[in-house]
């Protein structure tokens, strides 16, 4: 029988779980380890995009060892991660209502296990699209693309929540109206001119104010 209740495409870096700055601080050190020399804020705006992007925009060619260097420099990082306060609420919230909720993240497998962890709401996830499931990194919506196809979702009642302006242009593309939260460091204002529908200080706020948002009207 088909599954036809409202989506709900979930980002998790930057939006449930606190780990931008630390993607941040480790690309920072990455960049000096192969002798490139670049400011913390033009990384930092960037997070939210895929690795392979981000290393293009900062220093303008592709490097594996960079990328090498990220995940050996944010290893120590993985042991402080939490979620942000209201990050399992809300999803447990999501689902109480009848929502298909779905984790669209850019994390590998093995990170994976350890955000989920972290947010601590596994009986409020119905699925997962990982950066196994696609060829090409935000902002190109093949994340948001491959959860539409892989678990059969109507485009029309499935929303997005994210917490970058590279969530907003990705889902944009699939004309996917996006919900986002401060968290990633974005600014009202640029997650506003990116063509969010609204937008929250956190979860928690979104959890505290869901019946009058986008995701609490999907669901009526």
């Amino acid at each position: 029988m088909p599954d036809d209740r409202a989506a709900i495409l979930v980002d998790v870096d930057g939006t449930l779980v606190d780990t931008n700055w630390f993607h941040t601080v480790a690309w920072w050190r990455a960049f000096q380890d192969i002798g490139e020399d670049v400011a913390m804020s033009s990384i930092h705006r960037l997070i939210g995009m895929g690795s392979d992007q981000l290393v293009r925009r900062v220093i303008g060619r592709e490097s594996d060892e960079a990328s090498v260097a990220h995940s050996k420099r944010y290893e120590p990082f993985k042991d402080e991660i939490k979620a942000f306060p209201g990050a399992a609420d809300l999803l447990g919230e999501l689902a109480r209502r009848g929502a298909r909720v779905v984790l669209a993240t850019s994390s590998d497998e093995e990170d994976l296990d350890r955000l989920r962890e972290a947010i601590g709401a596994e009986d409020a996830i119905d699925e997962v699209v990982s950066n196994g499931d696609v060829k090409r990194s935000k902002p190109a919506p093949d994340i948001f693309e491959a959860a539409l196809k892989k678990f059969d979702l109507d485009p029309q009642r499935t929303m997005v929540v994210g917490d970058t302006t590279w969530d907003v242009e990705a889902a944009g593309k699939l004309d996917l109206e996006v919900v986002c939260v401060l968290t990633g460091g974005s600014t009202r204002a640029q997650l506003d001119q990116a063509g969010a529908v609204a937008v929250y200080e956190d979860v928690a706020q979104l959890r505290d104010r869901l019946d009058a948002s986008p995701l609490g009207k999907l669901l009526d």
